[in-house]
């Protein structure tokens, strides 16, 4: 078993502070238990003043904007969100559903952006556009306050910004003389421009639909018809009120939205379409991407099946794109932003996973391999930068353990395969922002024993100075609780193909000898997520161990950063490989001398919730009480790029689909099962758990169920949050303890 590394340093002096006892009020409370680490953090293009927001200590979930000067070491308030608007939690439905997408949960400021010179930031808020000088902080309004505005930003260089108003057209203004141009026509019911459709923005990570040319001659743009797509209406409860919602979802099977591809001249005022849909079978547009030199746009097509990706080049003024590359897989490819094309427009960078893992390549133009970049029985996460003069591709990975990212460094201008240096030193989770000039980097890092950190580096990973250390000392919040804080264990066990898992297990502080201890597994295990890391915990685990439980988390096939070999094998068969690991994993768990066999429950949200229903209706043997929160429960309601990615269509797979439907198991219910889900929720439609809730009734099985009024699928909010994880906390203690 591998023991959490360091765990001393965190509570050398823990029996000098008082003691306090650790509630789930407590959690969603300020201040938090560990000081938030800066967010959104960002260099100033000269690189000498950082970005970021942060809440006060007396309104912690309202972000104001802060800047650190590098050189003189100092912070300051650059501005407070309440100086722009009185409501600095206002917002459109549509700016909230883009939240909702983004997984944000702040209000106040949460977006800003540096102009190119670095004297203006641009900032959305409540709806309005605000441009704030650095220097002396003064603000300008450039829309009004009944504005509804979103997806804005600076063009390349600084002249306009650019945003979509609250008619979905896409405006610019000219900010020498505040000249405003209508790019678009407004939307319509089903035709909107310069946006990026629902699955775009849910499941392809894709969130916008427009992009400037880096000399701000053109814009590309898309334009989406949804008039193919099923109209679903659904009805959402609030606390005083419901709503009836048509929305056009796109249900696993059924038809997608068309979505065209446009390039507009901004001389011209002129827009060509590309015509995507004539040009390749069904599918998506997944990423868009300038070359430097603004003579070719590059666009990214996957097929519907999602085994086929391929880079087009399109010269801005001609009608033709050329096929670059292709990606083509038995299973599904993963799409990645890892494509960098180079200064000289001559070579780019591209990310695959034609090896079984993913790793980077270097290309001409033309789309003739040069070489190999990264190699491996190890996954690369993402490319951080890529210095043209130096010649190095910085990126992060997993080289040492899927269990730490890393920042590694490798040369473009070796002729010889080489091993990548790696940058980052401490051994845990390291997320990594580098300046425009690239001399220096921010570490945003945290470990099992180490709450967030943020430091400033040197390009060669050097530590400049700290942004954000977090020491746990006696004024720390953490102090008074230190004395029953617990750190994970690590493990491995060797699934029924012999690939290693990969588990973290959590132990009361105290335990008594000879007593058995209940145990919660902490399970989510949808595809290509990780929740097995060497990276600071959640607090909810941290509390059921000070109750007494035993908290385990486990990572099964299908999850994240392992490789393809160890995801494929859910293909066309979800609910399979995975209940069978984390049963594995709860026989392991029964197998411990300090565990009570027959007291083990299981916890998950959204795929977790998923997860939890088939493990207490298909394993009762191994779980005896089941909480399941938002779940999927019946694939065909789900939305076409992520079901059909692992799935195929109900209609090519209906069996896969029967095996992989919770319904399917109803009868099955044999031990206590809660389910919450918010009944406004509009990606795991409370649809999902009504459907389960008449089955369930239907066979006449008891079970307990908690419906959240006007909450989406994230069940936002403090008081919700405390209602919730107390409701959690209450039934394992009536069924577990």
């Amino acid at each position: 078993m591998i023991t959490a590394p360091c765990a001393a340093q965190a509570v050398t002096s823990a029996e000098n502070f008082a003691q306090q006892e650790l509630t789930i009020e407590r959690i969603f409370s300020a201040p938090a238990l560990t000081p938030p680490a800066p967010q959104q953090l960002q260099f100033a293009p000269d690189g000498n003043l950082l970005s970021y927001v942060k809440g006060s200590s007396e309104t912690p979930n309202i972000n104001d904007l802060w800047v650190y000067d590098i050189r003189q070491q100092q912070h300051r308030q650059l501005l407070a969100a309440a100086q722009l608007v009185a409501d600095p939690t206002a917002m459109s439905a549509t700016e909230q559903a883009r939240r909702e997408r983004l997984r944000i949960r702040a209000g106040g400021i949460v977006e800003y952006h540096w102009s190119p010179d670095g004297q203006q930031l641009l900032i959305p808020l409540a709806g309005q556009l605000f441009l704030v000088n650095v220097s002396d902080g003064a603000v300008k309004e450039l829309t009004p306050a009944d504005s509804a505005v979103t997806d804005a930003r600076f063009s390349p260089r600084g002249n306009y910004v650019s945003y979509l108003d609250a008619q979905g057209a896409l405006q610019l203004i000219h900010l020498a003389d505040d000249k405003r141009v209508q790019v678009t026509p407004a939307s319509t019911a089903t035709t909107s421009y310069a946006v990026a459709e629902f699955v775009a923005q849910e499941e392809m990570k894709r969130m916008t639909g427009y992009w400037w040319s880096p000399d701000e001659s053109s814009i590309a743009l898309t334009r989406v018809d949804t008039s193919p797509v099923e109209v679903s209406a659904r009805t959402d409860v609030y606390a005083d009120r419901t709503e009836l919602v048509e929305q056009r979802y796109p249900f696993t099977g059924t038809a997608n939205a068309k979505v065209d591809l446009g390039i507009y001249e901004l001389d011209s005022t002129l827009t060509r379409w590309l015509g995507l849909e004539n040009r390749h079978q069904a599918g998506y547009l997944a990423r868009v991407n300038w070359l430097p030199n603004s003579s070719q746009l590059s666009y990214q097509w996957q097929t519907r099946d999602q085994q086929q990706l391929t880079l087009y080049l399109q010269p801005r003024n001609q009608a033709d794109a050329t096929a670059v590359l292709s990606e083509t897989a038995t299973t599904w490819i993963n799409l990645h932003d890892d494509l960098v094309f180079l200064n000289d427009s001559r070579h780019f960078i591209w990310a695959s996973e034609r090896s079984g893992f993913k790793h980077l390549y270097l290309y001409r133009i033309d789309g003739s391999l040069i070489r190999q970049l990264s190699s491996g029985d190890w996954q690369v996460d993402a490319v951080s930068a890529v210095d043209d003069t130096t010649g190095f591709v910085y990126f992060t990975g997993r080289k040492e353990t899927p269990l730490e990212r890393h920042l590694y460094r490798v040369s473009l201008n070796t002729t010889t395969p080489s091993q990548p240096t790696r940058l980052s030193q401490r051994a845990g989770m390291h997320e990594i922002t580098f300046a425009s000039n690239y001399r220096s980097y921010l570490d945003s890092f945290s470990s099992s024993t180490q709450p967030p950190q943020v430091s400033l580096h040197g390009p060669t990973g050097e530590r400049i100075t700290w942004l954000h250390e977090n020491v746990i000392d006696a004024s720390h919040p953490l102090a008074n609780y230190l004395r029953d804080w617990v750190y994970p264990e690590f493990g491995q066990l060797a699934a029924a193909d012999e690939q290693t898992l990969y588990y973290q297990l959590y132990k009361p502080a105290n335990m008594v000898d000879n007593q058995p201890y209940p145990a919660v597994v902490m399970v989510y295990g949808g595809p290509r997520a990780q929740r097995v890391t060497n990276s600071w915990g959640d607090y909810f685990s941290q509390y059921l161990a000070q109750q007494g439980y035993v908290v385990f988390k486990l990572d099964n096939r299908g999850s994240g950063h392992r490789g393809k070999a160890f995801e494929n094998v859910i293909y066309r068969q979800l609910a399979q490989a995975e209940v069978a690991d984390q049963v594995l994993g709860a026989e392991f768990l029964q197998s411990l001398p300090y565990i009570d066999d027959k007291r083990i429950g299981v916890f998950g949200h959204s795929y977790g919730g998923y997860m939890a229903l088939h493990l207490i209706l298909r394993a009762p043997e191994q779980f005896a009480a089941a909480v399941a929160g938002a779940p999927v429960t019946d694939w065909r309601l789900y939305d076409t790029h992520y079901t059909e990615r692992y799935m195929g269509t109900p209609q090519d797979n209906p069996d896969g689909y029967r095996a992989a439907d919770v319904l399917t198991y109803a009868e099955q219910l044999q031990q206590p099962l809660l389910i919450y889900h918010g009944m406004a929720d509009d990606n795991v439609l409370y649809t999902h758990t009504a459907k389960l809730s008449y089955a369930l009734q239907q066979a006449m099985k008891p079970f307990e169920l908690m419906a959240y009024p006007g909450k989406q699928h994230g069940l936002r909010g403090r008081e919700t949050s405390i209602h919730r994880y107390q409701l959690i906390a209450d039934f394992f203690a009536r069924h577990l303890q």
